[in-house]
């Protein structure tokens, strides 16, 4: 690993009991692994990417599975809010899945890994402002922890990586596993806020 790596999703182990202290921690390590799969080459930006799609993946599925439902009833025009956020989160899926048929090496890849990056930064930028500020004035300690429970959860299940005998990580996804990624995360974190 280069010395720009940041680490897996959950590797440091912090505590969290605040969910959103944790995801803006995760909206960081997202800019350093864009960070990292730009400055990188040949197999260091394969590992990047890979570790960036994984997070990206575990976030997106916590958020919707514990943030969205909290705005959309905690909140006056939560629904609102939400709606915006799944819009700008399509996007992101979309140019992602374009990624996905990639080979970190081909010259259009950092093109549309730009293009997702500005997606991503519009979308964490507008978590933060319409979502992150009403959780925190609308949730107790007990509810900011519980959800972060939920969210570190996520951060668990999901596989550091790719399905054995797949070589890059590009051909790993396009067999399919992000979407089998989302689903074990919201498994993950239904069980941690009892709802298996």
């Amino acid at each position: 690993m280069s010395e720009l790596s940041t680490p897996h999703a959950g590797d440091d182990r912090a505590a969290d009991d605040d969910v959103v202290a944790l995801l803006m921690r995760q909206h960081g390590d997202i800019r350093n692994l864009f960070d990292e799969v730009e400055a990188t080459r040949g197999e260091e930006r394969r590992d990047a990417f890979r570790r960036l799609v994984r997070l990206l993946a575990v976030h997106e599925t916590a958020e919707q599975e514990v943030v969205h439902p909290f705005a959309r009833r905690g909140f006056p025009g939560g629904e609102g809010v939400v709606e915006d956020r799944l819009a700008e989160e399509k996007a992101a899926k979309e140019t992602l899945a374009a990624l996905d048929e990639m080979d970190t090496d081909d010259p259009a890849f950092m093109p549309k890994l730009l293009e997702l990056r500005m997606d991503v930064q519009k979308h964490a930028r507008a978590e933060e402002r319409y979502e992150f500020t009403h959780i925190r004035r609308s949730t107790d300690t007990a509810g900011l922890a519980s959800m972060a429970k939920a969210v570190k959860a996520a951060e668990a299940m999901a596989p550091t990586r790719p399905h054995p005998g797949v070589q890059s990580a590009a051909a790993n996804m396009a067999a399919g596993p992000v979407a089998a990624l989302m689903d074990r995360t919201k498994d993950a974190v239904r069980k941690a806020m009892g709802k298996d």
